[in-house]
């Protein structure tokens, strides 16, 4: 079995922090995105990996190779992006016939028991229900609860059931022959050839589908899901539940403080990711993942992303300030 994990998108929704930082290689908790999803992986016992890369992929590359040598690691480069069954399709000459293979989105966090899913009878899509659908693919099912059709980003949505970034392919040559048909006769959907399409492909051939729902899934390509998922992502570790030590500073858990931070005379906390060799003095930071070797002086942050080897200074100042005044900065 192999797990393929498409990396190549350029993150333009984090802008500007993926000009210089691919998205799975984004903080969170202390760790970057894709290794959550790798570590996951390696529990439930996969070993081979194929990894799409693209924008900024030999960064990708250097940190899979340093972080994860223990696994089998292939890399596909698609340097022209023409959607997600493009990726799929690409790496069809490293997969065997008849092999079984996990897809997951590689900007993707998801809570399901994959023991059980890879134990499914047949291919298996996660989902969610979501309130607003439009954004994703989306799964419609019929009386029996069965899928009857698969819609990437549908103006009207008929269901509310979104796919999650997480698929199960029985055998990927169904999926293979599906995309290349797909691609061949070029059927896009705005543009792209979808995976989602694809799969509606296969369905259209017969092939059985499931659905798993998940306990949980944070879709971390947005700043504001980016920062509740750095939240809830600290908020589960047991060993951040004490305070850590700096100079003169108030620390309100859960924060993590890599290595090598010198910070002094600031306020810290709650819900704070600070990368290595950072340095903070005079700083109120909540709700907040500072990237490594970032300077921060004199400032009030909350709900930022600061990238790393980024100087912020703010100013002092001196007042006096009498009776019955309201002061808003």
């Amino acid at each position: 079995m192999k797990a393929i994990i498409p990396v190549a998108g350029a993150g333009t929704k984090l802008r500007p922090f993926t000009y210089t930082q691919p998205k799975p290689l984004i903080p969170v908790a202390g760790k970057p995105i894709i290794a959550f999803i790798l570590d996951q992986m390696i529990e439930a016992g996969i070993r081979d990996f194929i990894f799409v890369i693209g924008y900024l992929g030999d960064k990708v590359r250097e940190y899979l190779d340093e972080h994860y040598p223990g696994i089998n690691r292939h890399y596909v480069q698609q340097n022209d992006r023409q959607g997600l069954g493009q990726a799929v399709f690409s790496c069809a000459p490293l997969i065997d016939p008849g092999e079984e293979v996990l897809i997951h989105l590689g900007d993707t966090i998801v809570d399901i028991d994959l023991h059980v899913l890879l134990n499914s009878r047949h291919h298996t899509l996660a989902i969610r229900k979501v309130s607003d659908p439009r954004s994703f693919g989306v799964v419609e099912l019929d009386e029996e609860g069965k899928i009857r059709k698969l819609v990437e980003k549908p103006q009207i949505p008929k269901s509310n059931l979104a796919l999650v970034g997480l698929y199960f392919i029985k055998n990927f040559d169904a999926l293979r022959d599906a995309l290349e048909y797909n691609i061949s006769h070029n059927l896009r959907t705005r543009g792209e050839f979808h995976l989602t399409d694809g799969l509606m492909q296969m369905i259209q051939r017969g092939q059985s589908f499931e659905t798993m729902e998940v306990k949980n899934w944070f879709d971390c390509g947005k700043k504001e899901q980016l920062l509740i998922t750095n939240a809830i992502m600290l908020a589960r570790r047991e060993d951040l539940k004490t305070a850590p030590a700096c100079n003169n500073c108030i620390v309100i858990p859960p924060v993590i403080i890599g290595e090598g931070c010198d910070i002094r005379n600031s306020i810290i906390g709650p819900n704070v990711t600070i990368g290595e060799g950072a340095k903070l003095e005079h700083t109120i930071l909540r709700d907040a993942i500072v990237g490594n070797f970032t300077i921060l002086d004199s400032i009030i942050l909350q709900n930022s992303i600061i990238g790393n080897d980024a100087v912020i200074r703010g100013r002092a100042e001196s007042y006096n300030i009498g009776d019955n005044t309201e002061i808003e900065l």
